[in-house]
């Protein structure tokens, strides 16, 4: 993987207007960019991301999406720079490019609803993996990851703007973290490291957003038992929690959580508050 393809912020110019006038100035912005999955030499997917981590992110969604079952399916990655955008050139085993080439799913680009290019009712909302992960953690180590989320957010501390998902231990320790601009690339990035570190699922993983259906799924693919997000979740994001069986926490930016399913994780107890 190239240097010159790990960028996440671009320095723009602004104007700040203030009583005493308008005042030119420098500002970092996240940086967007169109990134092409390209598997086998066939197009399949356009995504807009932070073109940061790419490599994990080309692990994490071709996972999650059922493209490979194994990051051992997956036999090399390339980094191409083309004037729109990048190219993820992926080389996968013959037989995950033929489960792929028959599932004959080629969309567009997923929007933040990520149903952009599914033909189908069916394919939209798909059989979701049962968890059996066992886990539970406390309220305090919830607590604490959500405290010392923002010293990991690198992306975020220089442009303000990018989502985070992380992976927890059962005591609150911040284990792994990925960044983008948008929620569902920076799960998938995670995931994607993930599945290259061989990380154990003992844990939980924690979001900056809202929780939507498809952060759900994901993490029902990966066996994530416990899914906290900061923000409100959607009602088929519950729905497909309770069918998962996975632990679905919202609402972390308040005093008081919400746990829509899988309530018996947590343990309620507040003692010894972890610091």
């Amino acid at each position: 993987m190239t240097s010159k393809f790990s960028t996440s912020a671009k320095t723009v110019s602004r104007h700040r207007v203030d009583a005493s006038g308008i005042h030119k100035e420098l500002d970092h912005v996240i940086e967007e960019r169109a990134i092409a999955f390209v598997y086998n030499g066939i197009s399949h997917a356009v995504m807009m991301a932070t073109p940061f981590d790419l490599e994990d992110f080309a692990i994490g969604l071709s996972y999650t999406e059922g493209i490979v079952s194994s990051p051992d399916e997956i036999l090399g990655i390339d980094l191409v720079a083309r004037e729109q955008g990048i190219e993820l050139e992926i080389l996968i085993s013959s037989r995950s490019f033929s489960g792929l080439k028959a599932k004959r799913r080629s969309f567009a680009g997923r929007s933040g609803c990520g149903l952009c290019g599914v033909e189908s009712l069916k394919e939209a909302l798909p059989g979701i993996p049962q968890i059996t992960t066992q886990a539970s953690i406390n309220i305090a180590a919830l607590r604490k990851a959500k405290r010392g989320l923002n010293a990991h957010q690198v992306i975020r501390g220089v442009t303000g703007s990018a989502h985070a998902a992380a992976l927890c231990s059962c005591e609150g320790e911040i284990i792994l973290v990925r960044e983008d601009v948008g929620r569902h690339n920076a799960l998938d990035k995670l995931i994607g490291a993930m599945l290259r570190a061989n990380h154990s699922l003992e844990g939980f993983i924690l979001m900056t957003s809202r929780a939507s259906y498809e952060l759900v799924s994901k993490a029902a693919v990966m066996g994530v038992p416990i899914l906290a997000c900061v923000s409100a979740p959607t009602s088929v994001a519950i729905e497909e929690a309770e069918r998962a069986g996975l632990t679905l926490i919202c609402y972390l930016s308040r005093k008081d959580e919400m746990v829509y399913s899988g309530k018996e994780r947590i343990l309620n107890s507040l003692e010894a508050d972890v610091s």
